[in-house]
Parts: structure tokens; C-alpha cells; sequence
């Protein structure tokens, strides 16, 4: 046994159990007493018994695996939470499936002002979605559907007209109204500035702003504020429900700190959060004081920021993700960056001048390189520092970016659930967009890991699932869609690393969370059954029973 110098008994005790440490020098063990938040040992059953007081509550995990908790390294919180409560259409296909969907979702909430839809294919009908089939569904309510990635919505006429963007209007570079032969929009809308309209309109907002990195206008009231922290809380309860100790959130402004620190104060920030700044490309460079203010005022293991979140393009799906070349379905279009190379660098720069990490959302080939150039940029400008600037999703690279990675000591922050045919989407429009010539380099986990890149695995809720163990499965079980290509898969213990020592890591944590082991926090959780002697095809039925955060029970099932 391990053990610290245990003092008085043990705060809480887990027994009988297949403890997987995740820590190379103590791999396996029984069980694990916890004391002030802290893992004060692990070892036999019986050893660890020897620190049960009176007080000690014992959790029997009747020969469960016992893990770290998961490190949701790429999610939205407060957007995820608002979810909860819309029409999920994912699976639905078809024109009568979706209709009977939307009516009754619809006639179960006759006073929203707004009906929302979400996760939905973007081949739910055999043609493009227009405001026309929505109209046929649903003509006298404002109604809206966004697809599963989050870049496009779909809104009928009544939407489009209330919220003034029926004739179109001026948008920033890669966003787009698309307008129908009749001069008025077709009902599809490309990225947020083009929805975000509607949103805004119907007071859907608040939850939203993360991605603008712009602040409630005006400040909320104290019944609003209640009501955000409540729903806050709630996406938290989620996340503690699929055995989530800590979240690094991907959008982020003052406002969502404020939330969780008035959470923490109720006593119910249930998950560790780390919130970035989400700098825009209209902002000036000033602007990340803004960031620099909110890293210095949070920066406990509870509440953190420190991060800086940028968006360079868009999706593959909708043809906005940056390519280097043409996309293979849309000769002479490559997307619009959401930023030119030279601002990138700049903003790249700076952030990094300031000690700041950075995260950017890069999906195409030609995103990804702009990103390491301007990360490159900040080494060459400000000196090599241990600065774990990130890249976010990197759907498609070329060979020439992959060693980059481990050259600048950038994280690969990846998305297991992600690719066509892993979990919930499916093969195309998507594998027709990239082309066969980038397959071998799309969505390239493996080929990035073996480069020596640090890989980091999340769910992106809630563009997919928020459930580690779902990405693990999917990581564990990827094909190759086509022959001749690349396994891409990760070994058990590879995936379970993305979702705990990998995560700790990305977020400069690795001495305190995402192992177990004495001195360690307190953040584990115990599963229905033995991971390890779970057949991969099964994952997906091995539940978390307890989730433990800070030493303190999160979630029982």
C-alpha cells in the first residue's frame, strides 16, 4: 500500500473494487480512503479498511472498476444545459419523421415563443432543407433546428421574418444567409452570426454569449440570474451523472465565472471548471486584457480560466472548415477563414506574451496550419516557454503539419465520438467533402499520437453525446471506412488516458488530478462493472454508480 501520513480516519473509504490508477508506478489495486478532498491511500481492501473510523462512509464497489474522474476537456456547459430541454432530432430522417416530431414537440409547449431543434443530420431529407419544408410542418410559430455540429440552423418563415433576416443582411467572412431564387433566404443559415439573430430575437441568448465572448447587455435580473445559475447547475448535474469531475469549457466570457462562482458559494459547483475568453475576430488586441483580468482573479482548482478560445473556421459539413485544397465535392472552394493568417499571428502572439493558453477550434487542413504557423510564430516572437497551446478537432492535416505537433509541444484535442461512422454521424455528406485523397489523414488520432503528439479526448457536448464512456467506445472501436486505410483506433487504456491523464495535462494539472494516487484529488469514479474485462462492442453498458469530487459523493446513481 501507498500511503501518506493518514492521521485520524478516513473521510470515506472505497472497497472491493478494480482500481485502475492510471499511475505507471501503481497500476491496480483494491480500494481508496480519501480524507479532506485528498486521496490519502490506495491499496489492499484490508489496508484500507484500517482507516475506517465511525464517521468513514465506506462505497462498495462490488468488484466495479474505480477510475479517475473524467476530464471533459472540450465541451459547452452552459449552451449544453439549454439543450437539455429542445427537440432532439438526431436519428430522425425523412420528411413525415420529421414532421411528426416537430408537431408534437410543438403542441406540447403551446406558449414558447420559440420552438428549438437540435442535433439534426444534415441529410434529414433527401434535398437541402428550406424554410419551405419547415413551413409545411409548422407556418403560424417561429420555429428552428440547428444541426448536430452546431454550425447551421434551419428556420421557417416565421423566424427568419420576426428576427429581420428574411431579405438577408451583411455578415463577417464565413457566414452566410443563403438566399433562394425568389431574392429572399432559403431558410438555411451558415454559422453564428447568421442564426445568432433568432437566438438573440427570442430572448435564447444569454446561454450563447460564451461563443461571442460579449457580456449579458443588459445585466441580468436577480430572478434571470437565479434562473441561469439553476440551469448551470444543471448541465453540471449532467456532467457529474456521466462521471465528469472536471470540465475545460470551449466558449467563455466574465458572465459564465460569475455563474459557477456564485454556484460555488451556494456550495453546489459540483465540477471542477475552467472557463476561457472567447476572442473574436472583430475584437482589438486590447481585448485580451480581458482574458489576462480573468485568469488573475480565477485561478483556483474549483474555478479557473488562463485560456483564450478562437474560432479560425467552421465545419466540413456546410463547406466553411479552411481546406489547403479545393473541397473534393466543391471544385474552387477551399472556405473563408474566420481570421486572415497575419491576424492570427497576431492575436497568437499576444495571448502568448500574456501567459496565456491558447485553444482554436481548426477543422480543415488549411485551418490546422494557420494555427501552428501563428502558434510558431509565438515561440519565434516570445521565446519556447511550456505553453500547451492547443488545437482543437483537426478533422483533416496534411503529412507536412503532423510532426509539428511534438515539435511546438501543441496539443492534438480530439473528438472520439467525431468521425463518420464512430457514434451518431454519419458517413456523408462528410467523407465526399474531404475526398479519398485526404482520408488517410482525416480525423488521424493514431497517426498524431505515434508523432509524438499529446492527444486529448472530449465530447464537444453538445454536438455529441457528453458520455466519456460512449467516446471510449468509439475510440476503441473505429473502423476504417474505406480499405487501405489507416487504423486510427486507440487501446483501451489509450482512450481512458484521453479522458483523464491527458486532460489533466492539457490543463497544466497533471501533479494533482488525473491519477489516482496518494496527495492526489480526491476525483474518482466507480463504474457498474470491470472496464477492463468489458468486451469493447459492450462499453457502452458499463455505467458510473458514484461519482466522487473534491472527496464528496457528486452523483449515486
Amino acid at each position: 500500500m501507498s500511503v501518506t501520513d493518514a492521521g485520524d480516519d478516513a473521510d470515506l473509504i472505497v472497497i472491493n473494487g478494480r482500481v485502475l490508477t492510471m499511475d505507471g508506478d501503481n497500476p491496480a489495486a483494491e480500494a481508496v480512503a480519501v480524507k479532506d478532498g485528498a486521496i490519502i491511500a490506495i491499496g489492499s481492501r484490508a489496508a484500507i479498511e484500517e482507516l475506517k473510523g465511525p464517521g468513514t462512509k465506506v462505497i462498495d464497489a462490488e468488484g466495479g472498476s474505480v477510475i479517475p474522474g473524467f476530464i471533459e476537456a472540450h465541451m459547452h456547459l452552459f449552451g449544453g444545459a439549454a439543450e437539455l430541454d429542445n427537440l432532439h432530432l438526431a436519428g430522425v430522417h425523412g420528411f413525415d419523421a420529421l414532421r411528426d416530431a416537430i408537431q408534437f414537440f410543438a403542441a406540447a409547449r403551446p406558449n414558447a415563443k420559440l420552438l428549438i431543434g437540435a442535433g439534426v443530420d444534415y441529410a434529414v431529407l433527401p434535398e437541402p432543407v428550406t424554410r419551405h419544408h419547415l413551413d409545411r410542418i409548422i407556418l403560424d410559430r417561429p420555429f428552428a433546428m440547428s444541426a448536430s455540429d452546431h454550425h447551421t440552423m434551419w428556420a421557417n418563415t416565421k423566424a427568419l421574418e420576426q428576427a429581420g433576416l428574411l431579405h438577408g443582411r451583411q455578415l463577417g467572412p464565413g457566414n452566410e444567409i443563403v438566399m433562394g431564387a425568389d431574392g429572399l433566404a432559403s431558410g438555411e443559415l451558415r454559422e453564428g452570426e447568421a442564426f445568432g439573430p433568432i437566438l438573440e430575437f427570442f430572448g435564447q441568448n444569454r446561454t450563447r454569449l460564451g461563443l461571442t465572448g460579449m457580456e449579458p447587455e443588459p445585466y441580468p435580473s436577480a430572478e434571470e440570474l437565479a434562473a441561469d445559475r439553476d440551469l448551470m447547475h444543471r448541465g453540471l448535474e449532467w456532467c457529474a451523472r456521466h462521471g465528469i469531475t472536471s470540465i475545460q469549457n470551449m466558449d467563455g466570457n466574465l458572465y459564465q465565472l460569475e455563474l459557477l462562482a456564485g454556484l460555488e458559494a451556494e456550495g453546489r459547483l459540483i465540477c471542477r471548471t475552467k472557463i476561457p475568453f472567447h476572442f473574436k475576430n472583430f475584437m482589438a488586441l486590447g481585448m485580451l486584457e480581458k482574458a489576462s483580468g480573468m485568469a488573475a482573479t480565477y485561478n483556483s482548482e474549483w474555478l479557473s480560466s488562463g485560456m483564450v478560445k478562437v474560432f479560425y473556421d467552421g465545419v466540413l459539413d456546410s463547406w466553411t472548415a479552411v481546406m489547403v485544397d479545393d473541397y473534393a465535392d466543391r471544385p474552387g472552394w477551399r472556405g473563408e477563414p474566420l481570421f486572415t493568417p497575419e491576424h492570427f499571428v497576431e492575436v497568437a502572439v499576444e495571448a502568448d506574451r500574456r501567459g496565456l493558453q491558447i485553444a482554436v477550434h481548426s477543422i480543415g487542413d488549411g485551418a490546422v496550419r494557420a494555427v501552428l504557423d501563428g502558434y510558431q510564430a509565438a515561440q519565434e516572437n516570445n521565446g519556447k516557454r511550456d505553453s500547451r497551446h492547443r488545437v482543437e478537432h483537426i478533422e483533416v492535416i496534411t503529412p507536412t503539419d503532423v510532426p509539428r505537433f511534438a515539435e511546438l509541444g501543441v496539443i492534438a484535442s480530439m473528438q472520439p465520438p467525431h468521425p463518420p461512422g464512430a457514434l451518431n454521424f454519419p458517413l456523408e455528406p462528410t467523407i465526399s467533402r474531404i475526398g479519398r485523397e485526404r482520408w488517410p489523414l482525416s480525423y488521424a488520432w493514431r497517426t498524431l499520437k505515434d508523432a509524438g503528439a499529446r492527444v486529448v479526448f472530449a465530447s464537444d457536448w453538445p454536438v455529441s453525446p457528453v458520455d466519456p464512456i460512449l467516446g471510449i467506445q468509439a475510440a476503441v472501436m473505429r473502423k476504417p471506412w474505406a480499405e487501405g486505410l489507416a487504423d486510427q483506433s486507440f487501446s483501451l487504456h489509450e482512450a481512458l488516458a484521453g479522458y483523464t491523464v491527458e486532460g489533466a495535462y492539457s490543463e497544466f494539472m497533471e501533479h494533482r488530478k488525473g491519477v489516482l494516487k496518494p496527495g492526489y484529488l480526491a476525483d474518482l469514479v466507480v463504474l457498474s462493472a470491470d472496464i477492463e474485462r468489458t468486451a469493447p462492442e459492450a462499453l457502452h453498458t458499463v455505467r458510473p454508480v458514484t461519482t466522487i469530487c473534491g472527496g464528496k459523493i457528486t452523483y449515486q446513481a
